[in-house]
């Protein structure tokens, strides 16, 4: 038994020191913004930027209500406390945008997080993906209405009217997508072929690196059992849309604090009229965002609000600000509940 607990507390301390040293480099990268940053803060209004401290903190909340007022639902369902869901929903959002690691980093996360709320792995897969769904729909919505609007007021220069097409084709492509997710999952028989699938190419390629001397990554039962709880709960869904419908609404309001971040960074540098750009380049950006590590999300963003019209200072100017005060307050918040919850401490009631 002693054995036991001294191999645990020696994983849990490399993961430690391995969480520290992907934050010591996320800094390292973003050093330069950082000193950027402190240039620029005398341009800003302080009293301003100090909203995003509320704001955030509730748009931590917003993200851990997708979560679990779905979860609220269920037959078995305990009750999450507000501040068991914003501390989560703080962790969380460290593991997101502190660590380098992509969507897959928050996923592996999550799953790990609600284990002790008798939450499976596939079910957590199935939250997961269903909070991308509804923030990245809701995105593009608002996207669409921001360019009607710059539309209107002829605010869009010709050579930018590329965004138009652009942003169809991506809100074509993200509701393809969905609706892919959903009929793979809606079928036990496509499931378990998908399943047969993902087992024989993920046990090839790991047989083609290791040179043969490793046969298999993961059991096909284990792949099997993983889909298999992805399909119960995309089921469950089906047969119970209501179920969505507070999900969705925290959705709507977490996609909203999320523009709301950037807006205000814009009012604090006296630029109130940047929402509808920053509007299009955050749902443009937000693609990237649960895929690809941290960082190319803002260079999206920035990137098509320069090509909409606005000058390049300030578009780069309010995107690398809140980036860095986002993940300084990320870290500062985030840091120590995290630590706390792969220690082991306070992961259930």
């Amino acid at each position: 038994m002693a054995k036991k607990k001294k191999a645990k507390f020696s994983f849990r301390a490399i993961l430690s020191i391995l969480t520290a040293a992907l934050v010591g480099y996320v800094i390292y990268q973003n050093w330069p913004d950082i000193l950027e940053t402190l240039n620029h803060l005398q341009d800003a209004n302080i009293f301003v930027l100090i909203l995003l401290i509320p704001e955030q903190l509730f748009m931590y909340y917003a993200c851990g209500q997708i979560f679990f007022s779905y979860l609220r639902n269920q037959r078995n369902a305990q009750k999450f406390s507000n501040k068991e869901i914003l501390r989560i929903s703080t962790e969380l959002n460290f593991v997101n945008h502190a660590i380098p690691a992509g969507g897959v980093g928050g996923l592996a996360f999550l799953t790990y997080r609600l284990l002790p709320f008798g939450v499976s792995a596939g079910q957590a897969s199935f939250l997961y993906i269903f909070r991308y769904a509804v923030t990245t729909v809701i995105n593009y919505a608002q996207a669409l209405v921001a360019i009607a609007i710059l539309l209107i007021f002829n605010l869009i220069p010709d050579e930018a009217r590329w965004i138009i097409p652009v942003s169809l084709l991506m809100n074509m492509g993200v509701f393809f997508f969905l609706w892919l997710v959903v009929y793979i999952a809606s079928s036990s028989k496509r499931i378990e072929f998908f399943s047969k699938t993902v087992s024989k190419l993920m046990n090839a390629a790991v047989r083609l690196v290791t040179f043969g001397h490793k046969k298999q990554l993961m059991r096909y039962d284990k792949i099997s059992n993983y889909f298999a709880d992805i399909h119960e709960s995309v089921k469950i869904a089906k047969e119970n849309k209501r179920y969505l419908k507070k999900p969705a609404l925290w959705g709507l309001i977490y996609s909203f604090c999320e523009i709301a971040t950037y807006w205000i960074v814009a009012i604090s540098l006296g630029r109130p009229e940047l929402l509808p750009y920053i509007m299009v380049g955050e749902a443009i950006g937000s693609v990237f965002d649960g895929i690809v590590p941290y960082g190319l999300y803002e260079l999206g963003m920035a990137g098509v609000m320069i090509a909409l019209g606005v000058d390049f200072p300030t578009a780069t100017i309010v995107t690398v600000m809140t980036r860095v005060i986002t993940l300084v307050f990320t870290i500062i918040s985030g840091s120590w509940p995290y630590y706390k919850a792969i220690q082991g401490k306070k992961n259930a009631k």
